[in-house]
């Protein structure tokens, strides 16, 4: 998938644990890890909204588009 989550990056960057989000953000740890590993099929806008205010940062922090090799 060209689209990467850079999550893991951003929260070691800002020193908060995935289980610290997860509160802040009112979503699970399960759902956030999904997102976290790159096996998120969607995202809520809310969802990144709630993120970014979280960690300080804009939406590109987290998301990356990375062209597929053969497109």
């Amino acid at each position: 998938m060209p689209i990467i989550v850079n999550l893991d990056v951003m929260l070691a960057r800002r020193k908060m644990s995935l289980s610290q989000l997860s509160e802040q953000v009112d979503v699970t740890i399960a759902n956030l890890s999904v997102l976290k590993t790159n096996k998120a099929k969607a995202v809520r806008f809310s969802t990144l909204e709630a993120i970014c205010k979280a960690l300080d940062c804009q939406p590109g922090d987290i998301l990356e588009y990375v062209e597929e090799e053969g497109s």
